[in-house]
């Protein structure tokens, strides 16, 4: 898990100690319409999204947004229809054009990249996965995995044998030979993951890859994100406007409203320190006892700390520590590192599981 700074910050950043980005975005702006670049800088630039349309018929995407990405880790954008989410990943790569904004990808500026640099950026440091699985249809699974590696040039001895670990990587053993239309949509999700990690990329970002999928499957292939970011490692920005899925999924979360930023934060500052009343509503029927961590609950430790008594982490979720507790019937200690930073007793726990009961 990444450092992080205050949920309350919203430009908070990932990285300490001197560590590149993996993405490094500041001051990005997408406005449509054909004076787009007009607009920047001036006194229309602080009207809201629908005074701005009647004003001028200019449509705000993404207003004034910055933060950072560190290596490894797994970044969510979320919110609602409309809140620039999807705009926002597709400026990254320069699918869709900034209107003023810097991104950087392991300090290379992605926007000021020539055509030849950005498409080579494309093909060799970045992978999209969409919603739409994008497979050629006339084209076996291990063809299709092996396209983009196809595309850059590589041997077919070399991307045949690459595109089969990939297979094997995400479960497909055994249906290399067959054609996207014999295999259900959780595994022709797969062989898109499968395509995204042959070419070996820096990033890996997905666009709401799983909002047209079945709620078990939707499970199914959120788990396997999680095994093949252990297995793989690879620093992951994943769009989605399920709370639950983003609290799944994500090292920090961050939650946009209108095209601007909200929030930045882990899950558990999400949840327990929410920004606004948006946020608020947002989690609001969120289980707490499953997001928060035991620094969220602890309290200050009072006289001699009994040295005998569980040692539980302070980033333990509470649900996970529940039961070394309530079994202990008494105070236990709670530590960062080697330091002692608080207690927690059944009192502590319960509280949060009475409220989330409360509730519902």
């Amino acid at each position: 898990m990444t450092t992080t700074a205050p949920a309350s910050d919203p430009t908070s950043t990932a990285t300490s100690g001197g560590e590149e980005a993996a993405l490094h975005v500041e001051g990005l702006w997408k406005i449509f319409g054909p004076r787009a670049d007009k607009i920047i800088n001036t006194e229309d630039a602080k009207l809201s999204r629908k005074e701005l349309q009647e004003k001028t018929g200019h449509v705000v995407g993404i207003r004034d947004v910055g933060f950072e990405v560190a290596p490894g880790e797994v970044f969510v954008v979320m919110g609602l229809s409309g809140s620039g989410k999807s705009t926002l990943v597709r400026l990254l790569t320069r699918l869709i054009e900034p209107t003023a904004g810097t991104v950087k990808l392991y300090g290379d500026d992605i926007t000021a990249m020539s055509d030849k640099a950005l498409l080579d950026t494309r093909r060799r440091k970045v992978s999209m996965v969409f919603q739409h699985f994008g497979l050629l249809p006339h084209r076996k699974v291990v063809d299709n995995v092996a396209f983009g590696l196809e595309v850059r040039g590589e041997s077919k001895t070399e991307r045949r044998n690459r595109a089969q670990e990939m297979v094997d990587l995400v479960g497909l053993t055994g249906y290399e030979n067959n054609f996207p239309d014999q295999l259900s949509g959780g595994m022709q999700q797969r062989v898109g993951l499968a395509r995204a990690l042959a070419a070996n990329p820096d990033v890996l970002m997905f666009d709401e890859p799983f909002s047209a999928l079945d709620p078990l499957i939707r499970r199914d292939m959120q788990n396997e994100v999680i095994r093949l970011h252990h297995e793989v490692g690879k620093t992951m920005v994943f769009i989605t406007h399920d709370l639950a899925e983003a609290l799944k999924l994500g090292d920090r979360i961050l939650i946009m409203r209108d095209g601007e930023i909200v929030q930045i934060g882990t899950p558990d500052q999400v949840v327990g320190a929410p920004a606004d009343d948006y946020v608020r509503d947002f989690t609001s029927e969120v289980p707490k006892s499953h997001v928060l961590t035991l620094k969220w609950v602890m309290r200050d430790a009072e006289g001699d700390i009994d040295a005998t008594s569980p040692v539980l982490r302070a980033d333990q979720v509470v649900r996970d520590a529940a039961r070394v507790v309530l079994d202990h019937h008494g105070p236990c200690r709670v530590v960062d590192g080697d330091r002692v930073v608080g207690v927690v007793d059944d009192e502590d726990i319960l509280r949060v599981v009475v409220a989330e009961e409360g509730a519902s």
